[in-house]
Order: structure tokens, then sequence, then C-alpha cells
């Protein structure tokens, strides 16, 4: 990686500008041109070291649903149901995770409703049941990587505090979502290549995506790294049976940490899931994860009854958010 892609990504997992020559700002900042910071993050695009450019939405601050979602599957069904859920518009990501319950995927839709008849076509079409793990409190939620000169990578906290609020979005709202939901055009005027697919100018794009970055239903605008592909390749869901009476000063304290993406409250399953913390950790290897999920546990201590750590083997689906037209 070139030391104007490093700085780029540094810079711009967030805070991608809303104006009309976007890409010139950029470019001013790092020193270069805007057809160069194109073609950079086309490059970058391609080579699956960023996993998409632009805007991240938040489907349950746009008035509709989100969840994270569980099957137990066995072997010798496993690819079959793979294909029909990773079929479903409303499943943005699926992974393989080492469990009884193996197969975890994110649903993300409209209304409440629309979650509620995803989950029971689901467990129609596959014959099993589905575990539903609803956010009830999000504690952290975000992942920022700090590439330095020599190639190694590291994770820091995100910039600022996490967006609160949400918002009704209306029918040009929901145009704008469904032109960005692939990424930003990568030309030098990006909102009014939008604008002309709304039906709109350009002013009123940018109005809009000011006010749902503002509301929190663009959670950030910017590059978003393939941890994978930079060398953050063990990902372990670490998940908590913690006192409730303490549950949020301690899920305060873990979603600080910076090697946690992710950290929520979610319901437990009982018997079989007796779990309410869930926290994302990544790191290089599986014995980098162990010794941050160490961390956790000290941290947690005497108020913390068991854990387990759910390690994924594979990628099944990853694409966010899908507004169907």
């Amino acid at each position: 990686m070139n030391e104007l892609s490093r700085q780029f990504i540094n810079r711009y997992q967030g805070g991608f500008p809303i104006e009309e020559q976007p890409f010139a700002s950029v470019a001013s900042e790092l020193g270069t041109d805007s057809t160069t910071i194109i073609g950079m993050i086309q490059e970058l695009l391609n080579d699956g070291v960023l996993s998409r450019f632009g805007p991240l939405y938040d489907a349950s601050s746009m008035g509709g649903s989100l969840t994270l979602a569980a099957l137990s599957v066995s072997d010798d069904r496993f690819d079959e149901v793979t294909e029909m859920v990773n079929a479903m518009t409303e499943v943005a990501h699926n992974y393989r995770r080492e469990h009884e319950l193996n197969m975890w995927f994110v649903i993300a839709t409209e209304t409440p409703e629309q979650l509620q008849k995803t989950i029971d076509q689901i467990e129609q079409a596959a014959n099993l049941p589905v575990y539903n793990f609803p956010k009830l409190q999000t504690f952290y939620l975000g992942l920022w990587l700090l590439l330095d000169d020599s190639g190694g990578v590291s994770t820091q906290p995100l910039p600022g505090p996490l967006k609160q609020g949400g918002m009704i979005i209306d029918e040009l709202d929901r145009k704008i979502v469904q032109a960005t939901q692939d990424g930003l055009p990568l030309q030098t005027a990006p909102y009014t290549e939008i604008a002309g697919s709304c039906g709109c100018d350009t002013e009123t794009v940018m109005q809009r995506m000011r006010r749902m970055l503002e509301r929190g239903v663009i959670r950030r605008i910017g590059a978003i790294p393939n941890h994978y592909r930079l060398g953050l390749s063990a990902n372990g869901m670490s998940v908590w049976d913690v006192n409730d009476e303490k549950l949020l000063e301690l899920g305060a304290r873990v979603g600080r940490l910076d090697f946690v993406s992710h950290c929520y409250e979610r319901p437990r399953h009982l018997p079989l899931w007796p779990y309410n913390l869930f926290a994302m950790v990544h790191g290089h290897d599986r014995d980098e994860v162990s010794s941050k999920v160490e961390q956790i546990t000290e941290l947690l201590g005497s108020e913390c009854k068991q854990h387990d750590v759910l390690f994924s083997t594979h990628i099944l689906k990853k694409t966010g958010l899908r507004l169907v037209a």
C-alpha cells in the first residue's frame, strides 16, 4: 500500500465531505488531485482493501428494524440453508461461527412488521427455529483502523460520540438511500450524480444527507476497510453472562476498550443461551483475540458468571442495508 492510500484510509473512514466537489477537497488536503483520489479508491475497492466507500446506514434510525439472529444448522444442510438465507434482500450480513448456533446473520428491514415476517419466512423455509437477538442497548458501535507506515494495523475508537436520534424518511430520502446503498458514485461531483437519479437538485441531496448524518440515519460517510484483507483476520464474538444490576456500568466500560468494535446488550435465550452482553473483538490471530478477551474477563470480574467466544470461520454474505425499489 502506498503512502497516499494509507493516509486516505487513516483519515477518511468517516467525515467525507458533503459538498459539490468533495474529492477535490480531499485531494487538496492530501496533496494530490481529484482524479488520482478517485482512481485510488476504485483500485482499493477492486483489490478488496476497501469493502465499500460511501455512507453507512442504520435501519433502526430511519424507522425500520435491525436485529441479529442465529440458526443451528446441521452440516449436511448448511449449504442449502445458507443459499436460502442469503437470497433474502433483508439479510445484510451472514457468518458461520463455531458454536451449536453456527449461522449468525443480521436482518435489516424498513418496518418492524417486515422484520418479524422475514424471521417467520426463514423459520418456515429452513424448518428450524430462529433465535432473535435484537439490541436492547448500545454501548459502542464502530471500528476505525489505523495503518502504520510499516504495514501494521491497529484499532482505535471512532472520533466523536455515537450519534443518537433518528427520523422517519420520506420518499425523496428513500430514493437517496437507494441511490447510495452500494456506495457513493466515484465521480468528481457525486452528489450531482445522485440528484440526477433522484429527480432533484444537488443542494437538496446534500441537505438531505447532512440531515440524515446529523440524526444518525447515516452513521458515517467514507472508506470502510476490509479488516480481513488488512491483516485482522481473527473475528471473535465474545458473549458474557453479566449481573443484570451491573450491566449498564460494565457494558459501557467494555465498549470503551479500543479493540471492541460493537458492544450491545441482547436478550438471553435460556437454557441454550445465558449471555446478555455481546462484544465483538478483532485481532491478527486467535491468540490475540483470546488475549483481548482475557482483558474483558478481568474487567468484568465476579460480576460475570460465564462467557464464550464464537470465532467466525466463513463470511457467508456481507452487503449492508438494501431498500427494495
